[in-house]
Formats: C-alpha cells, sequence, structure tokens
C-alpha cells in the first residue's frame, strides 16, 4: 500500500529525466565498442577482403574482354574443337572410369584376401553373420521338404496305390 502513495520525502526528490532514444543508443554503441586489439584483429582481414575484392573486379573484367575479343574465332573455329573437345572428354571419364573401378577391385580383393586368411577386416561380422542366417535358412527349408516331402510321397502312393 506504501508503494502506491509516494511518501513526502519521496515527492520532492528529483527525477532525472529518461533519457532521448539517440542518447541510449549511443551508450550502448560505446559499451559494446570494439577494444584495440580487436581492432587490430579486424583491420587486416579489411585489407585481405579489400584486395581479394578488386582482383575478383580485374578478373571479370578481364574475362569478360576477352571473351569479347575471342568469340568471333571461337565461333568460327568451333567445327574443329567441339568434335575434339567431346572426344577428350569421352577419352578422359573413360580413362577415369577405369581408374575408379581398378581401385575398387583392388580394394575389394585386399578385402578379401585378409577375410579368408582370417585376419578379420572391418565388415567380417556382418559377413559371418549373413552366412550363418542364409545356412540356418537352407537347414530348415531341407527339414521342412523332408517332413513334408515324405507326406506328399504317402498320398501319391494312396492315390495310385500301384505306382
Amino acid at each position: 500500500m506504501a508503494d502506491q502513495y509516494p511518501s513526502p520525502a519521496q515527492a520532492h526528490r528529483a527525477t532525472a529525466p529518461p533519457p532521448s532514444l539517440s542518447a541510449a543508443f549511443l551508450q550502448k554503441l560505446q559499451d559494446r565498442a570494439p577494444n584495440s586489439t580487436q581492432l587490430a584483429g579486424i583491420l587486416p582481414l579489411l585489407v585481405t577482403a579489400s584486395v581479394f575484392l578488386l582482383l575478383t573486379g580485374l578478373t571479370v573484367a578481364g574475362a569478360v574482354l576477352g571473351l569479347i575479343f575471342f568469340l568471333p574465332l571461337i565461333i568460327v573455329s568451333s567445327p574443329v574443337w567441339v568434335p575434339a573437345g567431346t572426344l577428350l572428354f569421352i577419352v578422359t571419364a573413360g580413362f577415369l572410369s577405369v581408374c575408379g573401378f581398378g581401385v575398387a577391385l583392388v580394394a575389394a580383393l585386399s578385402w578379401m584376401y585378409r577375410y579368408f586368411r582370417g585376419l578379420h577386416p572391418p565388415g567380417s561380422d556382418r559377413v559371418d553373420y549373413a552366412r550363418s542366417r542364409i545356412y540356418d535358412t537352407a537347414s530348415h527349408v531341407k527339414d521342412y521338404a523332408r517332413e513334408y516331402g515324405g507326406y506328399l510321397q504317402s498320398k501319391v502312393k494312396d492315390a495310385a496305390p500301384g505306382a
């Protein structure tokens, strides 16, 4: 209740006016301003970024000027270099494919050699588990066939007693 009605001592106390929006913004900006060490770290970053931006502009300008200058030559000579480029692409793709398949084959053969020598390469436990599951399934099928195969044989004999 005492909080709702100010006492005479509180009423006579001078209250500071709230700071303006710009003053509050400037105060926050000064609180978060970087120190000299941080500025020394940002300076090389800005210089490097500026140099890269300049070099990027020069590269793009050179590429556009080169394209403008050499485009007629490219268009005139395209019947020669388009088939050659296509052939070069196909040969390169084939060579890289053969190399990739060769690396995969060597890796697979190496893994199989280590597996059959009992050196337990990575993934050999999965292969052993799959082999045991296949063997178990095959033995269950064989037992099932024996059990019900005899049943069918007796039914055939019942249907044709002389057979």
